[in-house]
């Protein structure tokens, strides 16, 4: 007979769920979803290893647990602290914890390049997503920045090292997806840098992965390297019979064309499935592939703009983080704007706003939205 599991309380910006003891306090607000989760960039949960690295995941526990209830002194990676039974945490409730993470975007934006017009990570950079929730406007920074040359580290894979933030993801990659220990960090502090260990480990069939997992512009396709944005092409699931992997990858194309090849992402941007480099550069036809639909994209990402009606959209958190209390409106954008019609709530509709919005009759409004559902 099966063990039965032990489950623990937590609570997490007053949302008290149930997890598997062991579970770390990122995974067990992941189950919770929406902005109580905290970011990440190093941690990966396909990874052995992972996390612990950047401190863009810092929480404040503000109750130990039931047997020990003393806050910890300090504020905690989530990734790397498991919850106990009674735990209470503070993610977005706590000043403390946001006004770490700005401190933490501001140093990892300290020798980051401001290379956002030019980057091919552009529209799908975590750093990006991350410095615009929780950075601020302006730097304090006014000496120079670590600078380092770029090279190409074999024939599909191009390092920028200057972008890198040593999230070491793809170290871990290299390690416990290829068969060989030849890769690593080189140098310490300032000077740490990715390099010549890495290119030993290239001859892995599955070494494209770390392209996938890498959560800036340090490590591009150069298969794909400034032909087109991503906002511009459309990301359909696809897959082929491939013998050395599943064959299950994102095709990013733009008419007929096939951009890129990537593996396909769950909601928190991590790989489901390693991919071949086979797949990964080689299968750049459409007849290679068979196409199954359109990727389920976030709506808040710039990826998901004029393509979709039925989009994924995030789980709306903030009414159980105050207690039930609505957020309080600073103005009536209905009253305001005097466009679209007030019985219609822009942020309810499925998919963009068209011209039924506006001047449309009521019916077809909502035959279209239980169409969608």
């Amino acid at each position: 007979m099966a063990e039965e599991k032990k489950l623990v309380k937590v609570t997490i910006d007053n949302i008290t769920i149930q997890v598997e003891a062991g579970t770390s306090i990122l995974m067990a607000a992941r189950s919770i979803g929406g902005d109580v989760v905290p970011p990440a960039m190093c941690y990966y949960s396909k990874l052995k290893g992972s996390g612990g690295k950047c401190r863009t995941c810092l929480v404040e526990v503000s109750k130990g647990s039931d047997a020990d209830p003393r806050p910890m002194p300090k504020l905690v990676a989530s990734c790397r602290t498991n919850v106990m039974d009674g735990m209470e945490v503070k993610s977005i409730t706590s000043e403390k914890v946001l006004d770490a993470r700005k401190g933490v975007v501001e140093f990892l934006l300290i020798n980051h390049p401001l290379d956002c017009p030019i980057c091919d990570q552009a529209g799908e950079c975590h750093l990006q997503d991350l410095s615009y929730e929780h950075g601020t406007d302006a730097t304090r920074y006014e000496f120079p920045r670590r600078t380092f040359e770029k090279h190409d580290i074999g024939p599909y894979i191009q390092l920028h090292m200057t972008r890198c933030i040593l999230c070491y993801r793809c170290v871990y990659v290299a390690d416990q997806v290829s068969n060989r220990r030849e890769h690593g960090i080189l140098d310490r502090g300032e000077h740490s840098e990715i390099a010549t260990y890495i290119e030993e480990a290239l001859d892995s069939d599955f070494i494209g992965n770390v392209i996938d997992v890498c959560p800036v512009g340090a490590l591009t396709d150069r298969t794909f390297r400034f032909k087109n944005r991503v906002w511009f092409t459309k990301p359909l699931d696809a897959h082929r019979d491939c013998p050395k992997c599943s064959g299950k990858v994102n095709l990013w194309m733009r008419g007929d064309e096939v951009f890129r090849v990537t593996a396909r992402k769950d909601q928190w941007g991590e790989v489901i499935e390693w991919i071949c480099n086979e797949c990964r550069f080689d299968k750049k036809k459409a007849s290679d592939w068979i196409v199954e639909g359109l990727t389920k994209v976030n709506r808040h990402s710039v990826i998901s703009a004029n393509k979709y009606k039925k989009m994924q959209k995030p789980d709306e958190t903030i009414v159980k983080v105050m207690d039930g209390r609505k957020p309080k409106l600073l103005m009536d954008i209905h009253r305001v704007s005097e466009v679209n019609r007030p019985e219609i709530e822009l942020g309810q509709i499925m998919g963009p706003p068209i011209g039924e919005v506006y001047d449309g009759n009521e019916a077809d409004l909502s035959k279209k939205g239980e169409d969608s559902k």
